[in-house]
């Protein structure tokens, strides 16, 4: 008898790839998320390898709630509903509950892919809901669009994000210039849960004017997006000199930004890429409702977002 060895998958799944031109994405089968974007090889993202397991959430598809919820704890349509604590040091939930699962492949194009997942009920989250990104790459950058449908026969409560590091390939994004175009930041406790609000006007919070991002430790959402007319708004991080960029827009289904500068990752990972988190939702938004959306039966809700990189490739 012979005993075969099964292959054994990367630690984030299948890799399905995306190309367009000399713009190249990595989706992955865990999170349903992005693993890497390069444009003329150039990391647009800070990702991660494709032997290595996905860390600080990087590129990962946040939902049914995007940041975290107090004690895992809610109560929706009368019923209190308890959720484990992902993030036990802080005694919170955090960011949702599909990073860790397997999401199904449903259309491959060379410039384009369809993933989805099924969250099935569960202590905590007792819902039916069903996830699809599709992504998309073209001549200007990725597109990422998002469709929640509710599958099931009541309503739920539901929040989006996603958490994409960008980066210009500086060694620390310290001299990077950063542009935010938000009038309000949310004010935290040492959980990371929100306690208030405040205008930017004044603050080293205020990035409407870029300038570089220096020592500065964020961790911060944001919103009153300015937004143009086409509706989105835009976060855009900058070399010194302003020769190269990337910015994320986010549609109006998206209020709010998270910025993380990364200070509390593991040694070796800090303060090298910038978290820029589109959130349909602000943080602990199953307790406080802002921005909660409340999926009816078979409703669903399509969000997009993207990024734009510039000055990566010859003669742009």
């Amino acid at each position: 008898m012979t005993n075969a060895v099964a292959e054994i998958p990367p630690p984030s799944g299948r890799q399905w790839l995306l190309r367009n031109g000399n713009h190249l994405a990595t989706v992955v089968e865990i999170g349903g998320g992005l693993r890497e974007y390069v444009v003329d090889g150039r990391p647009v993202l800070d990702g991660f390898a494709e032997d290595a397991m996905c860390s600080g959430a990087r590129g990962t598809t946040l939902a049914p709630w995007p940041n975290r919820l107090r004690d895992g704890h809610y109560r929706f349509a009368d019923k209190e509903q308890q959720l484990a604590l992902s993030e036990p040091s802080n005694h919170n939930a955090i960011h949702g509950l599909v990073r860790w699962r397997p999401w199904t492949l449903v259309d491959h194009g060379e410039d384009r892919l369809s993933v989805e997942v099924v969250l099935l009920p569960q202590p905590g989250y007792p819902f039916w809901l069903r996830l699809r990104n599709d992504y998309r790459l073209d001549a200007d950058g990725l597109t990422v669009t998002t469709t929640a449908t509710n599958i099931g026969h009541r309503p739920l409560p539901y929040g989006l994000g996603f958490h994409p590091y960008l980066t210009l390939g500086s060694e620390t994004i310290d001299a990077d210039v950063l542009s935010v175009p938000a009038g309000t930041w949310l004010q935290v406790d040492e959980r990371g849960l929100p306690t208030g609000s405040a205008a930017v006007d004044g603050t080293p919070f205020d990035y409407r004017t870029p300038r570089p991002i220096g020592s500065q430790v964020l961790d911060t959402a944001f919103t009153d997006l300015v937004r143009g007319q086409d509706g989105r708004a835009s976060v855009t991080l900058a070399t010194e000199d302003g020769s190269r960029s990337v910015s994320l827009w986010a549609d109006e289904t998206f209020p709010y930004l998270q910025v993380f500068s990364g200070d509390t990752l593991p040694a070796g990972a800090r303060r090298r890429g910038l978290a820029v988190e589109p959130m349909t939702c602000g943080p602990d938004a199953f307790n406080t409702g802002q921005g909660l959306v409340t999926l009816a039966p078979g409703r669903s809700l399509t969000t997009a977002w993207g990024l734009v990189p510039a000055g990566y490739a010859p003669g742009d």
